[in-house]
């Protein structure tokens, strides 16, 4: 089993994936679209009403990514992807609410779903948080795609509040 993470091939095992969002990331750079991805490294994604999308994030490739231990799913590699399979297969059931039910509610679920850690109470804020703290670029590309439009209007909104 091959557990590297490829970003040039777009798979990820066993990784908790995520991509900015137009305009929302450009102000606050710490929220974006999340996805989780198979033992293979295939990508599932909540990415709209009744739709998760396979290998094919809806905001774009992934800039960051937080690889797991599959040790830590109940059931090992069969459990972790069941976990994925079966919150999927829930999530094209659901409305995307974009403050309540959405893509980190569909990778919480998963998570949840195979007790991973000994814990179901993984929830949309303690994976945002999670994410910050434990997540790797892709590239620096990865890392300019998330940072420079924050930076770009902060420096805007500066320059015009000093008046330079």
């Amino acid at each position: 089993m091959d557990l590297s993470v490829h970003p040039e091939r777009q798979k990820f095992p066993f990784c908790i994936v995520w991509t900015p969002l137009p305009i929302l990331t450009f102000i606050l750079p710490f929220i974006g679209h999340m996805g989780i991805a198979t033992s293979t490294g295939v990508i599932r994604d909540f990415a709209g009403h009744y739709y998760v999308s396979e290998d094919n994030m809806a905001f774009g490739k992934p800039t960051k990514y937080w690889q797991l231990d599959y040790t830590k799913a109940k059931g090992g590699v069969q459990g972790w992807d069941a976990g994925v399979a079966e919150a999927s297969e829930i999530y094209k059931t659901r409305m995307h609410n974009l403050c309540c039910d959405n893509c980190h509610s569909h990778v919480a679920r998963a998570l949840n779903l195979m007790s991973y850690d000994d814990s179901n109470s993984w929830n949309m804020v303690k994976l945002a948080f999670l994410m910050l703290l434990h997540s790797k670029y892709v590239s620096i590309f990865g890392f300019l795609k998330t940072w420079l439009p924050f930076c770009v209007i902060v420096t805007i909104l500066l320059v015009l509040s000093l008046g330079i």
